[in-house]
């Protein structure tokens, strides 16, 4: 698909959205991995470190006999970490030596997952190379393509910094090599992109590779004894983004999400396990999922958030006025508590219009929006049964009781000036609405009420309609308190210009949302960050949000 045009206007709205341009969010090459024996001389090379070296030398013209070599060099750098498992040396080789493995298996296009492989051994005999079993069929190796993370050179706007774990084990970059079949009723990825670590062990000459997630496990064991796994958090994610490239859609998305509806859905980042808290992620107007990946990359290298959260995400095209996402959101979490029931409340972090989205869902609005609408109940207001289930979802709701906690990120509560001047009104005018929302307006618009104020409803509202600080769902859901008991947090920007010094009210902006607008009333925290209207992905906010997580998941700040 061809990236779409836009006016330069239009660009310049993105812009001042956050939305980064030409820049790439990841980038990714690849490159020799180096092997640095400890050894000076090739005589005095250990079995495991003569192992690689000549499996090196081989891979090109024989695969299968440097196979060979990375097997026997793996098992000998793994029988010296049994004997001295704080040998680091030996750590490393074990790790290049299976991270290698799966070089020759592509370099040879050679298949020990379907059925046990032979594999000549440089110091006589055979091996037999193949898979531990694994009752998940999802986890079949046969599926997937394999690339050790060593590989990567990684870098781009989202990945600023590479987030590993040291430890035991070689890790890889997953792809699928097939779509993902039902991804929407699963709550997954299109196309997997994953970060596992293979850990080989040996039975005699029985090779045993096994696949593991450093999402759900912090050890492994060798033999007897047990070690950290390894893992690298960032190289699957910059994989995942520059493969898919959200970039491409998230303006079409922005001015035609009609084209988009059926991206609209919760996404699961990791496997469901109902003993940890989900966090749910809500990106703002033109922008995707992907805008969280430093964030998320960051909260992944911290071991006890690993142990205590889960990460998914809501994506929806953002052209949609946000009470409508919302909307959409309340259903894809009816569908997915029936798949994946919560055995704890989840935490939710919007950024930007993500945060609008949010607020809705920790709010009783019951019958209050509509009757600032239509002034009678819906039992007495005439439409067609399309139409007012729309606008039945969009303004009658109460809070999620799934819900137990809400981080505003530069949260537009009650609207930006942006979304109203020219520039709004501009951009405003090139969002193409949905035929259904536009069908529900037409139905609509003889029905609903005029307003003491003189706000007049002209259209049915688009997302940056209901951005303006004079829209009328803005004006009327800021009458409605947030439900009482449910904690919420602010975050916001100040573009680096600094707080006021005499502890008045801050009358800063991030550029796009002043600080008026995020600003909340009975919030359990308030931090500004200097950064724009991007707060999510500044490392103080990212700080904050780790900071949150953990007192929210009991976590004192010395572990």
């Amino acid at each position: 698909m061809p990236p779409p045009r836009y006016s330069i206007p239009v660009l310049m709205f993105a812009a001042a959205l956050g939305f980064s341009g030409c820049a790439q969010y990841a980038s990714i090459s690849e490159k020799k991995p180096h092997f640095t024996p400890i050894r000076s001389t090739l005589a005095t090379l250990d079995k495991a470190e003569q192992g690689i070296v000549h499996a090196l030398v081989t891979s090109r013209r024989d695969p299968l006999a440097a196979l060979g070599g990375y097997l026997s060099a793996a098992q000998n750098a793994g029988a010296q970490l049994q004997r001295t498992p704080n040998n680091v040396a030996a750590r490393d080789d074990y790790n290049f030596a299976v991270a290698r493995v799966f070089d020759a298996l592509k370099s040879g296009k050679l298949d020990p997952w379907t059925q046990p492989l032979r594999v000549p051994s440089p110091e006589g005999g055979e091996y037999l190379f193949t898979r531990a079993p694994d009752p998940r069929k999802a986890w079949n190796p046969a599926l997937y393509d394999f690339s050790p993370a060593d590989k990567f050179e990684v870098g781009g706007t989202y990945v600023q910094k590479r987030e590993i774990k040291a430890g035991v084990g070689a890790p890889l970059v997953v792809i699928g090599r097939d779509a993902n079949v039902n991804a929407a009723a699963n709550f997954a990825l299109p196309k997997t992109y994953y970060g596992v670590t293979a850990v080989l062990r040996f039975e005699g000459r029985r090779a045993i590779m096994s696949f593991e997630d450093p999402l759900a496990s912090e050890k492994t064991r060798l033999g007897e004894r047990t070690f950290p796994l390894a893992a690298d958090f960032t190289v699957p994610v910059a994989v995942m983004l520059a493969s898919t490239n959200p970039k491409l859609i998230e303006l079409a998305r922005a001015f035609r999400p009609e084209k988009f509806a059926k991206t609209a859905r919760i996404v699961k980042l990791q496997p469901y396990d109902p003993n940890k808290t989900v966090v749910l992620f809500v990106h703002g107007l033109v922008d995707s999922p992907a805008t969280w990946a430093p964030m998320i990359m960051s909260l992944r290298s911290d071991p006890r958030l690993r142990e205590k959260y889960q990460f998914w995400y809501y994506s929806y095209p953002s052209g949609y006025p946000y009470p409508y996402s919302a909307s959409i959101l309340r259903h894809q979490l009816d569908g997915a508590e029936k798949k994946y029931p919560l055995c704890k409340p989840m935490v939710m972090v919007g950024h930007s219009m993500g945060s609008c989205i949010s607020r809705l869902l920790i709010t009783d609005a019951d019958e209050k929006l509509w009757f600032d609408y239509f002034g009678k109940p819906p039992t007495q207001v005439r439409m067609s049964p399309a139409s007012k289930a729309i606008f039945t979802d969009a303004l009658i709701f109460h809070h999620r009781p799934e819900v137990g906690r809400v981080i505003f990120i530069a949260g537009p509560h009650r609207g930006s000036d942006l979304a109203s001047n020219w520039f709004g009104r501009f951009a405003s005018s090139l969002v193409k609405a949905p035929e259904t929302l536009l069908g529900a307006g037409r139905d609509a618009l003889g029905l609903i009420t005029a307003r003491s104020d003189g706000l007049k409803l002209k259209r049915i509202p688009n997302s940056v309609d209901t951005l303006a600080p004079n829209n009328r769902f803005v004006r009327t859901i800021n009458t409605i308190p947030i439900t009482p008991g449910i904690p919420y947090h602010s975050i916001m920007g100040d573009r680096g210009k600094g707080g006021n010094k005499d502890h008045t009210p801050p009358v800063s902006s991030d550029g796009v949302v002043p600080y008026w607008s995020s600003h909340l009333d009975g919030a359990q925290s308030e931090l500004i960050v200097p950064s724009t209207h991007s707060a999510h992905q500044n490392p103080l906010a990212i700080a904050e949000v780790r900071r949150i997580l953990r007192q929210h998941a009991g976590i004192g700040a010395s572990n």
